[in-house]
């Protein structure tokens, strides 16, 4: 039966007691985590979110009645002990905070009792996910997630610390806004007193922020709840939070200076680490052809390297004819990997065909410096070795080659290193590679829509050199546009705005909006630009993919309180879920159902 905690008042948390207490009195409460009945002695972990501490129930010391009480307690009861603080009597735990002291119970209040949970609550769970995130309420007692979660707190405390201290405002901005169709699918919300007509949610607080800085707030924050209706994967949900920020009357180098002084001030109260500034720069073109990916991972080399002048003129067919279809020949050095066995050579080719390869062209150096390779038959000696010199190829390299259309080479390439990286384990969780990638394409043509869409948003800044090129070749312009990238993750990004309404009139030209359909979606930003609007940037980062990388998680589902499954719904709510008919009535709502074999 539980009991009232009345008249009692908790001294400490669990782990807060250490040996400079000995000798005083505490009361600690928090859940059991284990129970030891020695006879005559009981030994009791009692947990809470800063850690766990050993109590020590004696009937001489406790009373008959309390230790009656002790007896009884399992996994994940509720309990109140007071007591005194002493040495460890037994051999001191240095696994844990406070494995040198040890709390000597003087009285216990079970103040919950709890059935016994269909998991054990423990650090790195070996529990499935699913089973889980059902009780996620009991998944979240583990030490380590609560430790994700605290760390996330504190991130966010330091942000707003940071920010504030230059000059920037926290602004709220409304989670009940217009649909923007560009970009990601929106959710939208039905309006009771306007039937027909729905809200959405943000997917960011994009225009919203924009016009904070027309009306003169000058510097604007916000961790900024947003959503998106797109598919996920591990470092992606379909509800997020962000750390978003704008600036007026600043410039590329303005934004990134703040930033980059935000992250140090956070990788060192965090991780303890000394991120060195100015942290390093690099093109978008120049990571695409270093690495194959717009978010580059530094932490290992194996970078791409383009042998399409030393194989033009070669008759192997695959390499011809990719060049000839405009394509490029590209290949990367797995160093030392020569003796790869043939089975996991050919999984790196149906990996490659995951992301779009038709192959993967392949050849080891031998340690007598002869060739092993899937296309040595179809060229020439010097050609082969012209080859393997432009990779770099020494004796007991492996040399993997993609051919194709660009976007499909690099897509390709990039990804594969990764996962010779994977296999080689040379991911360091601990070792933080950060990076700008700069200078995005403005645009990227959409083969679905018939036209140019915008890489990032309609709003960003062409760079000023490359406006003649909007109306002769659109595709070739760059964007000021900025991401931060740490080990190969993309943490965030932002660029400069267009403040100049006959350079916004020209990108929604290219974009094929009419006059007509930008003002429809964009009336109320393209109204304020009328009065005067400040050059201005922002940049936002993903809080939960921050903190993922901070804490060496594989998933933001382990650093968010209530996250989504695959299919975007929560197992532990079972939402989504349907609601009643009167519900759908008053919101002017009819469901039917999906006809048979559609």
């Amino acid at each position: 039966m539980a009991e009232s905690m009345a008249g009692l008042k908790r001294s400490h948390r669990c782990a807060e007691l250490s040996a400079a207490d000995i000798g005083g009195t505490a009361t600690v409460m928090g859940w059991v985590q284990k129970s030891r009945n020695k006879g005559g002695i009981i030994f009791v972990d009692v947990r809470d979110r800063s850690g766990i501490v050993q109590v020590i129930f004696e009937e001489t010391d406790c009373g008959a009645e309390s230790f009656k009480k002790a007896e009884r307690l399992r996994s994940e009861f509720v309990v109140a002990v007071t007591g005194r603080v002493e040495a460890r009597s037994g051999a001191v735990n240095e696994n844990l905070k406070t494995g040198a002291i040890e709390v000597r119970a003087a009285s216990l209040r079970i103040l919950s009792e709890s059935e016994t949970p269909p998991f054990p609550i423990e650090e790195h769970s070996k529990t499935k996910e699913e089973l889980r995130l059902k009780y996620r309420f009991l998944d979240l007692r583990r030490p380590d997630l609560q430790r994700n979660l605290m760390t996330r707190s504190r991130v966010a405390i330091l942000t707003r610390a940071f920010l504030a201290e230059e000059g920037f405002l926290e602004i709220e901005t409304p989670t009940l806004i217009k649909s923007t169709p560009e970009g990601a699918r929106d959710y939208l919300v039905p309006s009771r007193v306007h039937p027909g007509s729905f809200y959405a949610l943000p997917q960011s607080p994009q225009l919203l922020k924009q016009l904070l800085m027309c009306s003169g707030y000058d510097r604007y924050f916000q961790i900024a709840r947003c959503y998106r209706d797109e598919d996920l994967r591990a470092d992606r949900q379909p509800e997020f939070t962000q750390i978003d920020m704008e600036l007026s009357f600043v410039d590329v180098e303005d934004v990134l200076d703040v930033n980059e002084r935000l992250l140090q001030k956070l990788f060192k109260e965090i991780c303890g680490y000394d991120l060195k500034l100015p942290i390093q720069r690099m093109t978008w073109r120049e990571a695409m052809d270093r690495f194959g990916s717009d978010k580059p991972d530094l932490r290992f080399g194996m970078e791409l390297r383009n042998v399409s002048g030393v194989v033009k003129g070669c008759e192997f067919a695959v390499f011809k004819g990719a060049l000839e279809n405009g394509g490029s020949v590209r290949g990367i050095n797995a160093k030392g990997q020569g003796g790869m066995p043939r089975k996991k050579i050919d999984h790196l080719v149906d990996y490659a065909k995951d992301f779009g390869a038709k192959g993967l062209a392949w050849l080891s150096v031998q340690a007598d410096g002869s060739y092993k390779s899937s296309f040595a038959k179809f060229m020439a000696e010097e050609e082969l070795s012209a080859l393997v010199s432009a990779m770099d190829g020494q004796p007991g390299d492996l040399l993997l080659f993609a051919a194709d259309k660009d976007k499909v080479v690099f897509d390709v390439l990039g990804n594969l290193r990764l996962e010779l990286a994977r296999q080689l384990d040379l991911l360091k969780k601990d070792d933080y590679r950060f990076l700008w990638v700069t200078e995005f394409p403005l645009l990227e043509y959409s083969e679905e829509d018939g036209r140019y869409v915008a890489m990032h948003h309609p709003f960003t800044m062409p760079m000023e050199e490359d406006l003649p090129l909007l109306d002769t070749d659109p595709g070739a312009v760059r964007a000021k546009a900025y991401d931060i990238v740490l080990n190969g993750t993309e943490m965030g990004g932002g660029s400069v705005r267009i403040h100049q309404a006959d350079i916004q009139s020209r990108m929604f030209e290219v974009l094929g909006f009419t006059k007509e359909a930008a003002a429809e979606q964009f009336g109320f930003l393209l109204e304020a630009f009328k009065y005067g609007v400040p050059p201005h940037a922002g940049l936002a980062y993903g809080l939960d993919r921050m903190v993922m990388l901070m804490v060496g998680a594989d998933s933001i589902r382990d650093v968010i309180a209530f996250p989504k499954v695959k299919d975007a719904s929560c197992l532990m709510m079972e939402a989504p879920a349907p609601v009643e008919e009167k519900q759908l009535a008053e919101l002017g709502i009819e469901v039917s159902e999906e006809e048979e074999g559609k």
